[in-house]
């Protein structure tokens, strides 16, 4: 779990992923900034015996750096993230466990994050394998960042983050060397608190959204609640229609995307994903 400016959220989202943790599970901390509140909100839980480690980073080093400082430095079979800003639902660890030991081809398998109205099963459908152990996924290259598990030999094998790739880029590259990536179906929820729509949200106005501002809704142009849940729609909409080969995000196309996307922010309008 990494924090950061997150006190509101973080007594909530530590001790639910301590809660969901079996006897072999151990949580790594790492705090990005200087922020007092949320610095003092962590603090009884470093000297937890279920956190096996913490790190704090005066500068906010955001994604990379303490990904791959859990994925080199840990022994354990499967590695995993949870944003500060997020829920994960009990025994998600158990049933993904379950799901990767029945189905060896499976790599990184993720809860899902969307209120229930994002589904939509006419899109859907197509995407949603049945596998060994009676264990299905909604197939697709990628999943978010939080509330996944991943085989840690899937590290060994493809590396550390690169200095400019994103996890989803990351899942991308795994999912074109043959490991099969999808969210667990029927879904295991994860409540993003961070989304308006959520029951404990911190975002109840434009104002609030230019204090927290999330990191996709600021690369994507967003300046208002009404964008920032537009945006959070159309991300479910992609995930239940994305292409599943992998040559769609390479070469020309993955170029004729990202112009796509900068013409829209440069335009003022927010980028749909």
């Amino acid at each position: 779990m990494i924090t950061y400016r997150s006190a509101g959220y973080v007594h909530l989202s530590l001790p639910r992923l301590l809660e969901t943790l079996g006897p072999d599970d151990r949580v790594w901390l790492w705090h990005n900034g200087d922020d007092e509140a949320t610095l003092e909100a962590i603090r009884p839980y470093r000297q937890d015996a279920r956190v096996a480690r913490f790190h704090h980073s005066r500068e906010n080093v955001r994604l990379r750096e303490p990904t791959n400082w859990l994925w080199s430095g840990s022994d354990a079979r499967f590695v995993s993230k949870v944003d500060d800003d997020c829920l994960v639902s009990p025994g998600w660890l158990d049933t993904f466990v379950a799901a990767h030991d029945a189905n060896p081809e499976f790599g990184v398998i993720g809860s899902w994050r969307h209120p229930a109205e994002d589904f939509r099963p006419e899109l859907a459908q197509r995407k949603i394998k049945e596998y060994a152990g009676g264990h299905s996924l909604m197939r697709n290259l990628w999943v978010q960042g939080s509330g996944y598990l991943m085989p840690r030999a899937l590290t060994e094998a493809h590396g550390p983050l690169g200095p400019d790739e994103s996890f989803t880029g990351y899942c991308i590259r795994a999912a074109r060397a043959g490991a099969v990536n999808g969210f667990y179906h029927p879904f295991v929820p994860e409540d993003h608190m961070d989304d308006p729509r959520s029951p404990h949200t911190l975002i109840h106005d434009d104002e609030d959204l230019l204090d927290r501002m999330p990191l996709s809704a600021k690369a994507n142009g967003v300046s208002t609640v009404e964008q920032w849940t537009a945006q959070l729609v159309q991300s479910a909409i992609v995930l239940q229609t994305a292409s599943l080969d992998p040559r769609s995000y390479s070469g020309w196309r993955k170029k004729a995307k990202s112009l796509r996307r900068r013409v829209s922010i440069a335009a003022g309008r927010p980028a749909k994903w």
